[in-house]
């Protein structure tokens, strides 16, 4: 999904809402495309979610905040997953233009419904907490790709991220970790050692997908 091809070697035009440069030549997303990647993504981000759930395990981002409140509170995922993002979707309008953050707030919205869609449909899981925490991270960087390159994100720290790599020239995956890690760190008064090292280890798999594969001009719709 490295998204690269003949169009990495073209002149490079202003992306859109000041972000990274486009290749002249790219085609857009049509809006059925953005929608079908939106719920793609999305689908995939809280699949990866929802097995981190079942072992007690977390992850980066504000997901990873999420999931530790919910341990802490009861309350469902969906719910502070939502609440969470709230200031994040302001500053997403202020930095990005209303576009982005119109897709990125139905982002947030799908991965706090489907959220509760996975329990209900797959049942009481009993994973090995090594699979879940591994491939749940895996599915959730592929996810958050997915989302990226349908000009969206998933909130949180994934619009700083994305600020950063589009300003900066930071890569999103290189910021995003160093994030995540103060969300691992922080799970030690939530999650026993063990489960933390596990997530440290699945945040490290998440970023990477994002790392080797989300760079400004390689991928754009």
């Amino acid at each position: 999904m490295s998204g690269s091809g003949p169009d990495d070697d073209a002149v490079p035009g202003p992306g859109p809402s000041g972000g990274p440069e486009r290749p002249a030549s790219a085609p857009r997303h049509t809006w059925l495309e953005d929608a079908t990647g939106l719920f793609v993504g999305t689908f995939v981000v809280s699949f990866g979610l929802h097995l981190l759930g079942t072992v007690g395990a977390v992850t980066g981002g504000t997901a990873g905040l999420a999931l530790l409140v919910g341990y802490a509170t009861g309350l469902p995922f969906g719910v502070v997953f939502a609440g969470v993002n709230l200031p994040f979707l302001a500053l997403a309008w202020w930095k990005k233009g209303w576009g982005f953050t119109l897709r990125t707030l139905i982002a947030v919205g799908l991965v706090s419904v489907l959220a509760s869609v996975h329990p209900a449909g797959l049942g009481g899981l009993d994973p090995d907490p090594r699979y879940a925490i591994l491939a749940g991270n895996l599915l959730i960087g592929i996810g958050v790709l997915i989302v990226f390159r349908h000009s969206a994100s998933l909130g949180g720290f994934n619009v700083l991220a994305l600020l950063a790599q589009e300003r900066l020239g930071w890569r999103a995956g290189h910021v995003q970790l160093g994030f995540d890690v103060a969300v691992v760190l922080l799970a030690l008064t939530v999650v026993p050692p063990g489960g933390v090292l596990l997530s440290a280890l699945g945040v490290v798999v998440l970023n990477t997908v994002l790392a080797m594969n989300h760079r400004p001009g390689r991928y754009l719709g």
